[in-house]
């Protein structure tokens, strides 16, 4: 692990000396949170194994890169390194699991690991003086991300060890790995297939929008899914190694991460891709506060034992369709105050150009939906407050994302213009 590398925000990708470039997608606001963000250059060799896990090579030599968030001080620190692989289905790294309120607020370190041709090749074009030595094919001998399970496990061992001071000082007590939609997929094969074969890294594992594992293993698995994500009644069942959520109203790739990465695409990118869909995105519903609350009970469970809670599946009609409400909401799954007292139709569901499947709807009530759904504001507000206190109840949510959805409820004018 060699790092931390110089540069920083702002700066110039083009730059000719990596000290005048920055990371790719640096984050904003980290200072203000007692947060600190550094990159290193991870290299080693790495086996390189097939989808279904048979080892095609031994010992070929890989440089990526690992981008850190974490707390400046040890006393910010809970213990839990997220560890998340990263997304490359548009092209480039993307840390779709960084949430930074609720990351920062429990004292969470977050590491994104480069493991996949896809987005280092981005990487080295998009800065060739920062990135140009990366390669994580072996100089082209294997080119399907063969190796991506080796160098994702070879991070998480160094994050353990501390090597090259990659966690500043700090010391990992607990290692989760985490992966949404197709980062989920690489790690299902990882666990299902070259976990088996290696020694474990992780204590514990998120699987998020995505695929999750079959096989019954050592180490926990969380498997989160929106709406978009549930095409199906048939479901694996939980178990003492496997838990299953499912959010009603959630959209696979909602409005939370459209809007916080829109700016950083526009910095890094020059623009932030654009999409036509057919009906008007993105889900208001926010997936990433039940997230939130599925790290703490990972956290607990990989270290206490303490087993998760349950969560009700989303139903289906007879037809082999999601079940709606008269609003068009859907029924069952984890229900949170934007579905339980809502203001607009979330759904999961949306069509139209390239990734519009992904992006769900929103679709705001009418002044006469609202009118007969809240007789005053007061009646709103005590709706969602009383939502937010069942959702925590049901280990579903966390009490400070509850107290802010309460807070913007009171700040609305829902009920009271009744016009």
């Amino acid at each position: 692990m060699h790092g931390p590398v110089a540069g920083s925000v702002p700066g110039d990708p083009k730059a000719a000396d990596p000290a005048g470039t920055y990371p790719w997608l640096s984050a904003p606001g980290l200072a203000g949170a007692g947060y600190v963000e550094e990159e290193f250059y991870l290299t080693g060799d790495a086996d390189a194994y097939g989808p279904t896990g048979e080892r095609l090579a031994d010992d070929v030599p890989y440089t990526t890169r690992v981008v850190v968030r974490r707390p400046g001080s040890p006393a910010r620190f809970n213990g839990t390194v997220l560890t998340e692989w990263q997304n490359v289905s548009g092209g480039y790294d993307l840390d779709a699991l960084w949430a930074p309120d609720q990351i920062m607020r429990a004292g969470y370190a977050w590491v994104g690991v480069s493991a996949q041709r896809v987005g280092v090749d981005q990487l080295r074009e998009w800065s060739p003086a920062r990135y140009g030595g990366l390669d994580v094919t072996g100089q082209g001998r294997f080119t399907a991300d063969e190796m991506s399970y080796d160098v994702y496990a070879q991070a998480a061992a160094a994050l353990r060890a501390g090597t090259g001071k990659v966690l500043g000082p700090l010391r990992a007590r607990t290692l989760l790995g985490i992966g949404a939609s197709q980062s989920a997929g690489r790690m299902t094969v990882y666990y299902d297939h070259v976990l088996p074969q290696t020694e474990p890294v992780f204590d514990g594992y998120g699987f998020v929008v995505g695929s999750a594992p079959g096989r019954r293993g050592g180490e926990p698995v969380f498997h989160v899914l929106s709406e978009t994500d549930v095409r199906a009644p048939v479901r694996r069942a939980d178990d003492e190694g496997y838990r299953r959520w499912e959010v009603a109203g959630a959209a696979h790739s909602g409005r939370f991460g459209q809007a916080y990465r829109e700016p950083l695409l526009t910095r890094d990118l020059g623009s932030a891709p654009t999409f036509s869909c057919d009906r008007p995105p993105y889900s208001d519903v926010p997936l990433h506060h039940v997230i939130a609350a599925a790290y703490a009970h990972l956290e607990r469970w990989v270290e206490r034992g303490v087993l998760p809670p349950a969560a009700p599946p989303l139903e289906f009609a007879a037809d082999g369709t999601k079940a709606r409400d008269a609003d068009g909401l859907a029924r069952g799954g984890i229900r949170l105050p934007q579905v339980e007292a809502p203001t607009a139709l979330n759904t999961g569901d949306n069509t139209g150009e390239t990734f519009c499947v992904l992006f769900g709807t929103h679709l705001p009530f009418t002044g006469e939906q609202l009118n007969r759904l809240y007789p005053s504001h007061t009646r709103y507000v005590a709706r969602v407050a009383a939502a937010g206190a069942s959702a925590v109840r049901e280990g579903h949510l966390l009490p400070a994302d509850a107290a802010a959805d309460v807070r913007d409820a009171a700040s609305s004018n829902v009920g009271r213009d009744r016009g």
